[in-house]
């Protein structure tokens, strides 16, 4: 397990004890539809979000293969829009600036048990969410990975993941990881479907340097009172971001994280609350953009 919780958090920052990550995204040309008609396209000048998360295990057995977990997640995301060639009162984004505020606290469970003789982790997660209005939903996912191989220059894993919520753009998930270290080489590959694809390799002393793809989805609330849309909506994005990576070691408890690349939108929709993604109410296409992200961590243990 603590090999296991080692992979998860070098992987993701997001999973450390205490996280936060701007990032800063360049202006873009979009259109949308409302309704399934054609609504309003103009420009995105100011795209930019603020990430904070904790986690914090608060039981582990003392077998140590079964850990609970809760966590706490904070985004302010912020759009500038111009060059708006309709009537946006009607819309989502009624004001040339727009400012959302998203809250989500979760509990986990995970557990290491043995399949075929071999290590398999199962993971269940409830998350609670909203923004500044209130509680808007409750959430959840179940997964579990299993370990094909784990030597000391290649592991590679399968599984799958469902999620429990009707408005998830891909709501189950097959998981396959393949890590491997190049023979007489700096470099090792990450790859982790359907997230990531990366090409890593240490750096100075104490920095990692990684070029690759990796797949993100962002979501937040909207409380609108214009018709047609009236009520409580979410939104739900896909982005694929290319790029590079900087990752740097300050002391064995803090991290720092530098990312800049390209970003393709490759859907953004907005549904009324809990409704499935393909009941959107708006949808809104982007061209790609430059974006930029920097991040600090620590993590005590």
């Amino acid at each position: 397990m603590k090999t296991f919780g080692k992979s998860v958090t070098d992987k993701f920052p997001t999973t450390r004890i205490f996280d936060i990550q701007y990032e800063q995204l360049g202006a873009t040309e979009f259109n949308s539809k409302l309704l399934g008609e054609k609504f309003e396209q103009g420009r995105i000048d100011d795209h930019n979000r603020l990430k904070i998360a904790f986690n914090l295990p608060f039981y582990v057995s003392n077998s140590k293969r079964f850990i609970l977990t809760s966590s706490l997640r904070y985004k302010y995301e912020s759009y500038a829009f111009d060059n708006r060639e309709t009537n946006t009162l009607s819309g989502p984004f009624p004001n040339e600036k727009e400012d959302f505020h998203y809250f989500a606290g979760a509990i986990s469970a995970t557990y290491m048990s043995k399949l075929f003789n071999k290590p398999i982790i199962y993971n269940a997660t409830t998350t609670v969410d909203g923004n500044q209005e209130n509680i808007q939903r409750i959430k959840g996912f179940v997964s579990a990975t299993l370990v094909l191989k784990k030597t000391a220059s290649t592991t590679i894993t399968i599984g799958a993941l469902v999620m429990m919520d009707p408005s998830s753009i891909i709501p189950i998930t097959p998981l396959f990881t393949y890590n491997h270290k190049f023979k007489n080489s700096t470099w090792d590959i990450d790859f982790i479907l359907p997230q990531r694809l990366l090409f890593r390799r240490d750096l100075f002393e104490n920095g990692r340097f990684s070029l690759g793809t990796e797949l993100n989805s962002e979501n937040f609330y909207l409380n609108l009172k214009a018709k047609p849309l009236t009520g409580i909506y979410e939104l739900n994005q896909l982005e694929l971001k290319s790029g590079i990576t900087y990752e740097h070691r300050f002391s064995a408890k803090v991290h720092g994280l530098f990312k800049v690349g390209i970003n393709n939108i490759i859907n953004t929709r907005i549904t009324e609350r809990g409704e499935r993604t393909t009941k959107y109410v708006y949808e809104h296409k982007e061209n790609p953009q430059a974006y930029f992200r920097l991040g600090i961590s620590y993590n005590p243990f």
